[in-house]
């Protein structure tokens, strides 16, 4: 871990980058389309969060599914959108580049939007009530297999799309530090976009129809697609160098073939890259850390052609590849923490929305807040710190230091904001669980609205938002930063990996609270939602 820190340069960021000697030829490729990534990502996060934001009520509301299976749906729909730009990434970094994948997830969204536009508009595409009664039918098989298709599509493409973009947008600049201040401000606009999308766009579903606030993401969409394809010419473009997988994959292979041979501490036994007809990382010599891998670049009879490239990649790799892997190794337990620390959030989110609609959400007499807008308090909170702490807090603390804050401190800052706000949604949730019981509102069938304002959940959902102004930024800037160059697709997307991958585990845990204990009833007004959070704490 102290490697990793040793490594952080400006503003927390890597000193290892390729940059330009020549002032003019930086200054040329900044103007080639690095904050046109913002433009794009906001307008993808507005569509994109016009149908998450709102998912549960939608379920819930048209398609008759129940609460918690609601919840655990969007858990898994959750989960399944920030996995899904690992896909992205391996696409863009072997295969087809960062722009390809683009445009196609802007096209797989756009289509997934309009079917679930059709689900809306369409009546046999959706179950229906009773005329003159509340008495409602379940989903047939057909309405789920639409409903799902729709579903798939635009998670595909709105999970690819942001991370991509991000990608494309850092790789046209050069300097470090703009790529720090490029992901600050990239992360804001996904957090600013999501606030307009989970409150214009939700609004209209709830006030209007559905269809329209559908319809209007899919022309949003499509708006995007054609300025994205148009605007080809100011990017500088990305070349996708061949699977940095599969030279993963050849450095543990590679090792344990040659387990049993004395690790040299002469570098000229070593395998250093060649490019060009010159040894690119001719001075370096493999570090001391997981040593067994050093292994891998040992130079044996018949593993160099005598041109001095790889005979035998699967026996011989470079001192940089065993390197990447080290790095990789490294930054794991930085991934695996976030995944822990991320899963309490993914309950946190989806289960903020059933408090809301368990709530009096009326601001004064003509006005209440959609219940699929409450995670906008923490999208507002986390664009506001973000500008806050990247204009204020970071300069300041720079000028009283004289170092930046470096990746790590921002995560570790991030996590404690975390923990506070599970505490403080444990708190709130006593005090809403004991004005139903003072009430007597447990057990109503449909569930009661409890007399107590959905403005409680506010200080929660601005604590998380504050932890992720930290801790979003810091990972993304850590793992582009350390990751291989040939790899910096896959960095971008590692955070949104980690958040899959928690709502995924928050799915898990929520089924077995469900089977263990009472915590969890579809009636939430009856249920220990309390002992949740503070089981999560």
């Amino acid at each position: 871990m102290d490697e990793l820190q040793q490594t952080s340069g400006v503003n927390g960021t890597s000193t290892n980058g390729d940059s330009e000697s020549q002032p003019h030829k930086l200054r040329s490729r900044r103007n080639r389309g690095g904050w046109l990534a913002c433009f794009f990502i906001s307008g993808m996060m507005i569509a994109g969060w016009g149908w998450v934001a709102n998912l549960i009520v939608y379920l819930v509301g048209v398609f008759n599914v129940k609460s918690i299976d609601a919840t655990q749906a969007a858990n898994v729909i959750n989960g399944s959108t920030n996995l899904i730009p690992i896909l992205g990434a391996v696409l863009a970094d072997s295969f087809l580049g960062s722009f390809r994948v683009v445009s196609v997830s802007i096209l797989s969204s756009l289509l997934g939007i309009i079917i679930l536009t059709l689900t809306a508009t369409l009546s046999y595409l959706r179950p229906h009530c009773e005329t003159g009664s509340s008495v409602c039918h379940a989903p047939s098989k057909l309405h789920l297999a639409v409903l799902y298709s729709a579903i798939t599509l635009a998670a595909i493409g709105f999970g690819m799309v942001r991370f991509a973009i991000g990608t494309l947008g850092a790789h046209q600049f050069d300097n470090p530090k703009d790529q720090a201040s490029f992901f600050n401000w990239f992360i804001f606009t996904m957090f600013a976009a999501g606030v307009v999308g989970s409150v214009g766009i939700v609004y209209i579903e709830d006030s209007i129809s559905w269809g329209l606030g559908f319809g209007i993401c899919a022309a949003i969409n499509f708006v995007c697609l054609v300025i994205f394809l148009v605007g080809n010419r100011f990017y500088r473009h990305d070349k996708p160098q061949g699977s940095p997988y599969t030279s993963l994959a050849r450095v543990i292979v590679a090792a344990t073939r040659k387990r049993k041979l004395l690790v040299s501490s002469e570098s000229k036994d070593y395998h250093h890259e060649i490019n060009d007809g010159e040894n690119k990382d001719i001075a370096t010599m493999p570090k001391r850390s997981f040593r067994f891998l050093n292994h891998a670049a040992i130079k044996t009879e018949g593993d160099i052609n005598s041109d001095g490239s790889i005979a035998k990649p699967w026996r011989l790799c470079s001192v940089q590849q065993v390197e990447d892997l080290k790095t990789l190794i490294r930054i794991f337990p930085v991934f695996a923490s976030t995944v822990l620390l991320c899963t309490p959030l993914a309950v946190q989110t989806n289960t903020a929305v059933l408090q809301a609609i368990a709530m009096d959400r009326h601001l004064g007499s003509n006005f209440k807040i959609p219940a699929g807008s409450i995670s906008i308090v923490g999208l507002i909170s986390s664009a506001a710190f973000i500008a806050l702490l990247d204009r204020l807090l970071y300069p300041n603390l720079k000028n009283l230091t004289g170092r930046w804050l470096t990746p790590l401190q921002k995560i570790g800052t991030g996590h404690v904001f975390n923990t506070l706000s599970l505490v403080i949604a444990a708190v709130v949730e006593s005090k809403r669980l004991k004005t139903a019981r003072d009430n007597h509102l447990q057990g109503q069938q449909g569930g009661a609205v409890v007399p107590m304002l959905a403005l409680w959940l506010f200080p929660q959902l601005i604590v998380v938002g504050m932890g992720e102004a930290f801790h979003y930024p810091g990972n993304v800037s850590l793992y582009y930063q350390e990751f291989p160059v040939s790899m910096k697709s896959a960095a971008t997307s590692m955070i949104s990996i980690a958040i899959g991958i928690a709502f995924y585990v928050s799915a898990a845990l929520v089924s077995l609270l469900r089977n263990v204990t009472g915590w969890l009833p579809n009636d939430i007004n009856q249920g220990r939602l309390d002992n949740v959070y503070w089981t999560l704490d």
